[in-house]
């Protein structure tokens, strides 16, 4: 299952996933690991892909997911996804994704059609910054503790505008040109929700020393019924808007190479600095 780089490329391990009696299972390999648990844009993924598998036909764009990060997930998994309602328009499921028989992530995930508006209101303009060839690496200009986790080595990265990871910075902001590694990776919404929480939180641009750091929740609005760029590579940027108490709310937005916003969401993250 593993690519040449001995990576396990996301469309190797979601291919994987198994009908099981409690949901779809999978093994994750230590490399799409954070720390020792499953990173979180991995777990909001298999959680989509369990619920295309067993739903997919009958459902229409993803149009919002909300994520709870309940406890930590082991190398052993099982998505289990729930109709609770179904109408003409619009289908709403969720999925409880377990680890050795505990809950660790629970979604929820809104499917709706398109349907004729009056309004067209496009106001979320992607930041002038210099193009992919001209910015260096993110994760890869990172260096010794500071390298990054597991799961980034299946990205590649570059800085378009912010600071490194515990660079002391004064704005807790990064902004990040993000391609999955693996082409056949590249090109599906599950793929870009793999992609979508990446980035380290914002307020980790601000540490000067190594800390732990703990998502809590997230909830996305996709703004596209099938977003789409040229050769992978989406313009990612995190925000931290409030950090108080040991907890950090930030704003996320993901553009396409057009320029288009594609995804907007928000996520708190617990802060041990």
């Amino acid at each position: 299952m593993a690519d040449s780089n001995d990576r396990t490329s996301l469309f190797s391990l979601l291919a994987s996933m198994a009908p099981g009696d409690n949901g779809h299972r999978l093994d994750i390999p230590a490399d799409w690991l954070q720390g020792r648990a499953v990173y979180g844009g991995l777990s909001a993924a298999v959680c989509l892909q369990a619920t295309l598998k067993q739903l997919g036909e009958d459902l229409p764009p993803l149009r919002s997911m909300q994520v709870s990060f309940i406890g930590p997930a082991g190398s052993q998994v099982s998505a289990q996804p729930e109709v609770v309602r179904q109408g003409k328009s619009t289908t709403f499921v969720t999925v409880d994704m377990r680890s050795d028989d505990k809950l660790a992530v629970r979604a929820t995930l809104c499917f709706a059609k398109a349907r004729e508006s009056k309004l067209a209101i496009r106001d979320c303009p992607a930041p002038a910054v210099p193009g992919i060839d001209a910015c260096s690496g993110f994760f890869e200009n990172r260096k010794g503790d500071n390298r990054g986790p597991n799961f980034a080595q299946h990205f590649n990265s570059r800085l378009a505008a912010g600071s490194m990871v515990r660079s002391g910075a004064d704005s807790p902001d990064f902004t990040v040109w993000l391609q999955h590694k693996d082409p056949a990776s590249r090109d599906t919404l599950v793929g870009l929700v793999a992609l979508a929480d990446a980035l380290p939180p914002a307020a980790m641009a601000c540490f000067t020393e190594p800390a732990p750091i703990s998502s809590m929740t997230w909830l996305f609005d996709v703004l596209q019924d099938n977003p789409t760029t040229d050769d992978g590579w989406w313009l990612c940027r995190s925000r931290a808007e409030h950090t108080v108490d040991g907890y950090s709310s930030q704003a996320m937005t993901i553009w396409n190479a057009a320029g288009e916003a594609v995804l907007i969401g928000r996520q708190n993250i617990a802060i041990f600095y």
